[in-house]
C-alpha cells in the first residue's frame, strides 16, 4: 500500500487485528524484511511494516535526509491511519529512527522492540568511513557497495548453514537507487548520541540481538538494555545482524513472548 503524506509517497503494510506493532526495517532493506515477524504476529497483533524514504515503494529521500526525517515520515503514517499509541520496533537503523520518535513523541510508544541496534553516534573514524561510502557510491553506482555490504549482514553460521537466508537477503534489498543508500548512510553518520534518552524512558522493552552480530555487537544491546528502565535483553544463537532472519524461529518466539505479555501497554 501506498500514502500521499505532504507530499511524499510512504509505502506500507498493514496485516492482523489486535495491538499496533510497528516494524521499521534496517539498511539497506525495506519493508519485506519483516515477513517471518508479520506472519508470526498477525494472528494477535496488527502489524505495520513501514518503507522508509527511498526503500521498498517509498518516494525518493528528502534533498537534507536526517533520521528525524524518517521519525516523522513513521509519525505522520501512524496519524494518517489513527494509530496514537503503538508497540514500536526497529532493526539497525530503524532502532534509529526508534530513538528519534522515542525523542519527539515518547507519550505514543507503549513498548519497545530494538534489534540488532545501538544507541551511540558513529565515532569519529565510523562517520568518515560512511562519507568514504557515499563517494564510491556517487562514483561506481550501488551494486559494488551492495555486493560487499550485503555480505556483513549475516553471520558465518547463516553463510556456512543456511545460504539461503544470504540469498534471500540479497533478494529483498533489491537495487535502491544511489541517491537513497547515500541519503541514509549521511543520516547514520549525523544522528545524534541517544544514550542520554535511555534513562526517560517509562515504556518496557526487549532488546534482541544475534550472537555473531559484528556490526552492532551484543555489548551494544547490553548497554541498551542497561540504560533502560524496563528491559529485558536476549541473545539469539548463531545469528549475526539480521537475527529475525537467520534465526526466524528463535527471535519470533523471544519477539511473541513479549509482546504478548506487553500488548496492554499499547493500548
Amino acid at each position: 500500500m501506498q500514502i500521499e503524506i505532504q507530499g511524499t509517497r510512504l509505502g506500507y503494510t498493514v496485516e492482523g487485528q489486535g495491538p499496533p506493532v510497528v516494524l521499521i526495517h534496517g539498511f539497506p532493506l525495506n519493508h519485506r524484511m519483516w515477513q517471518p515477524q508479520v506472519a508470526a504476529l498477525r494472528d494477535r497483533f496488527t502489524v505495520i511494516t513501514p518503507d522508509l524514504r527511498g526503500f521498498g515503494a517509498s518516494g525518493p529521500p528528502a534533498e537534507q535526509t536526517t533520521m528525524d526525517t524518517y521519525a516523522d515520515d513513521v509519525l505522520r503514517l501512524l496519524d494518517a491511519l489513527g494509530y496514537r499509541r503503538v508497540i514500536l520496533g526497529g532493526l539497525s537503523m530503524g532502532g534509529y529512527v526508534v530513538f528519534r520518535i522515542l525523542a519527539r513523541d515518547a507519550a505514543r510508544v507503549g513498548a519497545l522492540v530494538l534489534a540488532d541496534t545501538r544507541a551511540e553516534p558513529d565515532s569519529e573514524e565510523g562517520r568518515q568511513r560512511r562519507y568514504a561510502t557515499i563517494a564510491r557510491i556517487q562514483a561506481e553506482g550501488a551494486e559494488g557497495f551492495l555486493s560487499d555490504f550485503i555480505g556483513t549482514l549475516v553471520g558465518p553460521t547463516t553463510k556456512a548453514q543456511r545460504p539461503d537466508v544470504l540469498a534471500a537477503v540479497r533478494e529483498i534489498v533489491g537495487g535502491p537507487p544511489p541517491q537513497s543508500l547515500a541519503a541514509a548512510l549521511g543520516a547514520m553518520a549525523t544522528r545524534p548520541d541517544s544514550r542520554p534518552l535511555l534513562a526517560s524512558v517509562d515504556s518496557p522493552a526487549v532488546v534482541l540481538v544475534g550472537e555473531e552480530d559484528t556490526l552492532t555487537p551484543p555489548s551494544a544491546a547490553e548497554a541498551i538494555a542497561a540504560g533502560l528502565r524496563r528491559s529485558r535483553m536476549v541473545t539469539i544463537p548463531a545469528a549475526a545482524h539480521l537475527a529475525n532472519l537467520e534465526a526466524p524461529e528463535q527471535f519470533n518466539r523471544a519477539l511473541r513472548e513479549f509482546l504478548t505479555a506487553e500488548a496492554g501497554s499499547a493500548s
